[in-house]
This record gives structure tokens, sequence and C-alpha cells, in this order.
């Protein structure tokens, strides 16, 4: 086996031998056309493989941008390909019901996000609002009440980010994840690869909505989700930088750290079925990890919940995640914006890690 001719730093050995292994353990995925190169060191994250399949170490922000290139390449070979701008159609916001409460009014919609599908949604409006203001979209953990998690109608307490991000004076949107609330749709029916990639095609669709609101200030959107809503979260802001502050909560590990390795939770049709029929439900064979989703999402704020007995996300793999990302913050200058809580909970979002999320939300987004 050749050689990978490597530049600078102590580590390419080490670097050669990842990327080597990962062609070793996913050498079909290679055979697709313009596949993004398979790194198998998914934790040493200054490095790229260029098109000669050189391994180069990341000293810059644009040899960060090639690695990064590869990492949304590889999640799309998991969830299938995002779809094209083309693909959108007027909104066409249609309301049905508005209730009025104490410091914002509650309306009930549905808006068009492709061709024959409408998504169901809350929209909070505050009261009281003197020009543009900042918008979060929330995104609901697993239910069967889908967006009624996030505006505090389910029956567990510490989900209701969207209500209460109303009541601080944020104009928040909370859709449905297909298949969750009121919303019924297969997303294989209209070409998608998996329900991730047709939720992040419908997230993004969201943010359009919020951009077209005379309430919402366009450059001032972030988004925030607890469990199902904490990766897709993470997974819409990676594909749109519209998004300028993330908070996810129990919503993700390293593969390796999720069930002891037993990928079989990703894998359904409510996720990524690649994980299964391509990868085998095998982490060593997945093209990315979330130490790379974690990076990608730099130089951006970002604030993570991952509690210590967290059932779900076992917080060791969480801090794999962090320490694999910080120095990719680092070397876009921008270490201070990776925050990390740890509570002593189980799979919640308690709150004083809500307090500590919402505060960093408001400087994110300069928020009086």
């Amino acid at each position: 086996m050749n050689s990978w001719p490597l530049r600078g730093g102590c580590s390419s050995r080490r670097l050669a031998l990842g990327v080597l292994l990962g062609l070793a353990l996913v050498a079909p995925v290679l055979a697709r056309e313009n596949a993004p190169p398979v790194y198998g060191d998914k934790v040493d994250l200054l490095a790229y493989v260029d098109g000669d399949g050189q391994a180069h170490r990341i000293t810059t922000a644009e040899g960060w941008r090639r690695r990064r290139e590869h990492i949304l390449a590889s999640m799309q070979l998991v969830m299938g390909e995002l779809p094209a701008a083309s693909r959108k159609v007027p909104l066409d916001v249609r309301l049905h019901e508005e209730v009025r409460l104490p410091k914002f009014t509650r309306k009930k919609i549905t808006f068009a996000v492709e061709k024959g599908d409408r998504v169901p949604a809350y929209l909070l409006i505050p009261h009281g609002l003197v020009g543009r203001a900042p918008a979060m979209l929330c995104l609901h953990p697993t239910s069967r009440l889908g967006k009624g998690v996030a505006v505090g109608l389910g029956p567990k307490p510490n989900r209701n980010h969207a209500e209460e991000l109303a009541e601080r004076g944020y104009v928040t949107l909370a859709p449905d994840y297909p298949n969750m609330g009121d919303y019924k749709v297969d997303p294989h029916a209209y070409g998608y690869a998996s329900a991730t990639m047709k939720g992040i095609w419908n997230h993004m669709r969201a943010v359009d909505l919020l951009q077209s609101l005379p309430q919402v200030d366009p450059e001032r959107i972030g988004c925030i989700g607890h469990s199902l809503g904490g990766h897709n979260t993470m997974f819409l802001a990676v594909f749109d930088r519209r998004i300028k502050v993330m908070v996810s909560s129990c919503g993700f590990n390293a593969f390796a750290k999720y069930k002891g390795g037993d990928l079989t939770g990703w894998s359904h049709r409510g996720y990524m079925p690649r994980v299964a029929t391509a990868y085998g439900k095998d982490p060593r064979r997945m093209p990315f990890d979330f130490t790379e989703v974690v990076a990608a999402l730099a130089p951006r704020p970002f604030f993570v919940n991952a509690p210590l007995r967290d059932g779900n996300f076992e917080v060791s793999g969480v801090k794999d995640c962090i320490a694999a990302a910080k120095p990719v913050y680092e070397l876009l200058g921008a270490a201070g914006k990776l925050v990390a809580a740890y509570p002593e909970a189980g799979h919640d979002f308690p709150p004083d890690a809500r307090r500590a999320a919402y505060a960093f939300v408001d400087k994110a987004l300069g928020k009086k």
C-alpha cells in the first residue's frame, strides 16, 4: 500500500494511518462518483485530504473550509443529498387558530415547504414588540404531540423552550418533525433518502418563513432543541449558516459511545436508514461522526446541555465531541463560543441549564 505524503506536524504518521484505516473500512463508498475522502480519524480534525490523496495539517481558516466541505459531503452520503433551492415553492402561510396569551399570541399555522407538502407549526409573537426582534426556531423532542411540546402543551416539564423564549421577547416558531404532531408524510415518496434530510429541508424553509415576517430581524435567528430537536438543531445549522446561534439539549454524543456503539436507534425510517443498509450500524464505518458535526458549526456560538445521567447520550461521548471540536473553534478565533453545561440530571433540560442557554442566546443575538 502506497504511503500518503504529509505536511508538517508530529502526528503526520497517525493521520496517515487514520485515513488509511478509514479507506479500508468503507472502501465501497469511494466508488460513488465525487465521493469525499474518508477519514478514519474523526477526533483529530485539523487535517484534510486533497484531491490527490495527500493529507495536510490545517493551520488556517481556508484549510478548515476544505475539511468542513468533506464533512458536509460525508453527512449527505448517509442522509441523502440536500435538495437544490429550485425545490422551493411560495410559503403560502395559512392561519388555523389564534390564541392570545398574557405575553404573546400563539398562532397555529401551516406553510408550504415543497410542492404538495405543508408543515404544521406554532408561531409565537410577543406582545409590544418595537422594531424587528430576534427569532428562534424551536425543535421538539420525540413525541406524538410534536410541536405542542415546545410551546408548553405537553405533559413533561422543561421542554417548553418556545414558550419561554417568546416570554423573553423572541419570535419563536415550532414546526412538527415528519410523522409527529399533526404532520403525516412519507419522506421517501418525495425522493428523500432519510427523514433526517427531509427535516433539514423543512427547517430551512422554516427559517425562510421567519425571515419573511415583518416582526423578525432576518440577521438574528437561532435554533434550539431537546433530544430529537437537539441533533436536528445541529443538522440544520451545519447546512444553513443563517442560524447564528445553536442550543442542543441531550442531542448527541460520539457514535462509538451511543448505546455501546449499536447505531440501531439512528437507522430506522424516522432517521437515516443508510446507517444500517450502507454502513451496517457500525460506528467505524460511518462517514461522519458528531465530533465533526460540532466542529462544522464553528465559529458560531453553540451551547450544549449534556446531563451527567443522560441514558440516551452518554456524557463522556459528548465530552469527546467537545474536546475534538475545541481546536477548530480556537483556530477560528472563537474559543469562548463553544460552551457545555453538565447538570446533575437525566435526559432532561433542567431550569438552571435553560436559564444559562437563554442568557447565551441573548448575548449571541444581541438581545437586551
